[in-house]
């Protein structure tokens, strides 16, 4: 068996030294941009992914997020729960947030939101919000009679340029009326414009719990929409979900991945779709170019392959040289395709990629590249294969004849 291998690799180096550096080098070439391929766009959806939950932690839902009761729709009492879990261990600070459709008028624009209160001195602990106040200023404990919009809110004076319907090009200090669910209608003065390229942030309002309190009624209101709960970096965030529900939380507990878990999911889905079908069109340019390759060698080489036979050369031996060609080729393309990877992400990573919701740095995965591979390895190897069987299961005769 050893010896045999021996042969196919003897075979192989001899095959692709007289087969020209210059066409070995090509042949190189076009593998290293098919794996490039291959891996680029994965890599680019796995970066898109990662922006998104890091948007979604930033400004959604923090690490951990507390809703209401199965069947209610608010979680009643919350400042003795915000107390509460204050106090557990690995907790850096949670914030209540009370949600109430609006619409929201300005000049001749109107818009259909959702506003969002909260106290901004537990805000700024939990979400990074306050970090991307694109022009004024943010919200101040106490704040009343203004308001926070979100860049998508505020548009453009074009409209063609925004992305959802919007108010028009409304600016920091320009007052815009705004109608709650429950029949309040107040005037607000624009505090400030968030631009955060998160979608859902950037076409939201907000307000203080003090305004929201007014907004409400008298006496106190204690309830909240949602808690939101910012972790400590090394805290294991399914670890303080469970704390945080032996402590006597029966609200629903839920990590950001759990609250965001079928958002993602079909968003990937959508991405992997895409992703199987550019890898699939990158391996079918692997086999039709390796298949032509050693399609053009076997019949070049017929006469010599009739001669090997003829010698004792056993066709298998004979077969396995052609595939260790490709399997040298393919080698030397994935070498040089991890360089030009490298240097893509690289440079990426310097100059991200702007998209409309964020930036996008690729993230390459070992798997992708192990699994990509792979497949690219059995694919070159399968096309180098079925032309070389076809030749040496030719007649002796006719291959030395070149028939």
């Amino acid at each position: 068996m050893f010896e045999n291998l021996r042969v196919s690799v003897f075979l192989a180096a001899r095959a692709l030294q007289r087969g020209g550096r210059g066409r070995v080098l090509l042949n190189v070439i076009v593998i290293a941009f098919v794996f490039t391929n291959m891996i680029f766009l994965p890599s680019v959806i796995s970066g898109a992914v990662e922006s998104y939950n890091v948007q979604t932690i930033d400004f959604m839902t923090s690490d951990i997020v507390i809703g209401p009761r199965l069947d209610e729709r608010y979680i009643e009492d919350a400042d003795t729960l915000l107390n509460r879990i204050n106090r557990i261990p690995g907790v850096i600070r949670a914030s209540a947030r009370f949600s109430m459709p609006v619409s929201v008028d300005f000049e001749e624009n109107t818009v259909s939101i959702e506003v969002k209160a909260f106290d901004p001195r537990d805000e700024v602990e939990v979400t990074r919000i306050h970090e991307f106040i694109e022009d004024g200023s943010f919200l101040g404990s106490g704040d009343r009679n203004e308001i926070l919009l979100g860049v998508l809110v505020a548009g453009h004076e074009d409209k063609s340029k925004d992305f959802y319907d919007s108010l028009g090009g409304a600016a920091v200090g320009d007052m815009v009326t705004v109608r709650y669910a429950n029949g309040v209608v107040r005037e607000y003065r624009i505090k400030g414009i968030v631009r955060t390229k998160s979608y859902i942030a950037d076409y939201m309002a907000f307000v203080t719990a003090d305004e929201m309190e007014s907004v409400l009624g008298p006496g106190p209101n204690t309830r909240a929409s949602e808690i939101l709960v910012k972790a400590t970096d090394d805290t294991d965030l399914d670890a303080l979900k469970r704390t945080i529900l032996s402590f006597g939380v029966g609200e629903e507990v839920k990590t950001w991945e759990d609250a965001t878990s079928d958002i993602v999911a079909e968003s990937v889905e959508s991405f992997n779709i895409i992703n199987n079908i550019t890898v699939l069109g990158s391996l079918i340019i692997a086999i039709v170019v390796i298949f032509i390759l050693i399609t053009i060698k076997t019949f070049t080489n017929r006469k010599q392959i009739g001669i090997l036979k003829a010698i004792g050369i056993k066709k298998s031996v004979i077969i396995n040289s052609y595939v260790m060609q490709v399997f040298f080729i393919c080698t030397f393309g994935v070498i040089l395709g991890l360089v030009i990877l490298e240097g893509m992400v690289l440079y990426f990573t310097a100059f991200p990629i702007e998209f409309p919701d964020g930036t996008v740095t690729p993230i390459v995965d070992a798997g992708m590249l192990i699994e990509n591979t792979i497949l690219l390895f059995i694919s070159s190897a399968v096309a180098g294969f079925i032309p070389a069987w076809r030749i040496t299961n030719e007649n002796i005769l006719d291959a030395m004849r070149g028939a």
